[in-house]
């Protein structure tokens, strides 16, 4: 399970120019990240445009068809918004629904899971968004525009900044919205996001910023990929106290994806949550047979986005696992429409369809 290519920027941020920490303002208003399940307003996605990141013009407009679909078939269960600089909305507006509304938002790339905005929500029905303060996965992607897509879309929405006082993705926890996070030490844990900053400290401030109540950390895997290893192509809440996760059948010599993933997975189904529950695990396989076999290409059933009714998930062309992760979607959400999409070229750049993807909760 090889992720996206680096693509080196120049420069490896660090915790530069921080603001103050936010975490009074999450404390006095009492705000937390819902589970992605609860209700939403809307949907964020990123139109990816950058030709230093995707330079075969060809590729690039397969990879816009593909996020065009997945905008489409959200749209038909909830609104939606691509972010783009407005000079590209013309040639983006031929492949979207009438229903996808366009923002003038600059973007480079498609990870709105990455560099859009992280909501909080709070018992009062007000909505926040955690600074994150995304810096190309490290410094490994440009990121002019994507680096400011976060506080452009607050400052758009009229909502509050949170400063986290770290690096990091969304793409890289998981929030089971009841005071739970999981994440891979990996991607967070790691100089060229958190330079001098201990596991600890780091915990510290996600708990604090996110609004909850205890961290399950599993070691991951650091520098085979571009994200370090992202929780969210392998393992995912679907509501608290259960994870659903995508296994291969057994560890892999030469695999650190395979053996991560059995690391994860004892990790995670011998702890507790937040309320004291021990977590069910419910397996996905991996599939084999897929349409596309490069060692790069990601194939992750587990990265589906819940929308207002329905479930986007990505198929891969291999028939039995197909069918057997549509069965398992449809299990965990009952009366969801679960809707399974052939988006290969954003596994072939290392993604998914979460990874593209970005909630707005409901109040």
């Amino acid at each position: 399970m090889q992720r996206r290519v680096f693509l080196a920027s120049g420069v490896v941020a660090g915790l530069f120019g921080r603001h103050a920490l936010g975490d009074e303002v999450v404390r006095a208003n009492g705000f937390w990240m819902p589970e992605e399940a609860e209700p939403h307003q809307r949907s964020f996605m990123q139109w990816p445009v950058n030709r230093g990141v995707h330079p075969d013009r060809v590729f690039l407009e397969m990879l816009q068809q593909s996020i065009a679909d997945i905008a489409n078939a959200i749209a038909d269960f909830e609104p939606v918004v691509m972010l783009m600089e407005a000079r590209f909305a013309p040639q983006a507006r031929r492949m979207l629904s009438d229903a996808v509304e366009i923002w003038d938002i600059p973007t480079d790339d498609l990870w709105c899971r990455d560099s859009g905005p992280v909501f909080l929500r709070n018992a009062a029905g007000d909505l926040a968004v955690a600074q994150l303060n995304f810096n190309g996965w490290g410094g490994k992607q440009t990121h002019a525009h994507d680096g400011e897509i976060a506080a452009r879309v607050a400052d758009r929405l009229g909502l509050p900044l949170i400063e986290s006082g770290l690096v990091g993705e969304a793409g890289g926890l998981e929030s089971d919205g009841d005071g739970t996070l999981i994440a891979h030490e990996s991607s967070w844990v790691i100089d060229n996001r958190n330079p001098g900053l201990s596991r600890e400290e780091i915990e510290a401030r996600l708990l604090s910023v996110l609004g909850a109540r205890k961290m399950i950390w599993a070691p991951g895997v650091v520098g085979a990929d571009i994200t370090d290893y992202h929780i969210d192509s392998l393992a995912r809440f679907s509501e608290p106290g259960k994870v659903v996760i995508q296994m291969p059948e057994a560890p892999r010599r030469g695999d650190p994806w395979s053996r991560a993933a059995f690391e994860t997975y004892d990790i995670l189904a011998a702890a507790t949550d937040a309320e004291g529950r021990a977590l069910e695990m419910v397996v996905i396989p991996e599939p084999w047979d897929t349409r596309v076999t490069s060692d790069d290409f990601v194939a992750s059933y587990v990265n589906y986005y819940v929308c207002n009714g329905a479930v986007i998930a990505a198929q891969f062309g291999d028939a039995e696992t197909d069918a057997e992760a549509e069965a398992t979607l449809a299990r965990l959400y009952p009366g969801r429409e679960i809707v399974m999409l052939d988006v290969d070229p954003v596994g072939e750049v290392g993604g998914g369809i979460h990874c593209a993807t970005q909630q707005m909760p409901a109040v």
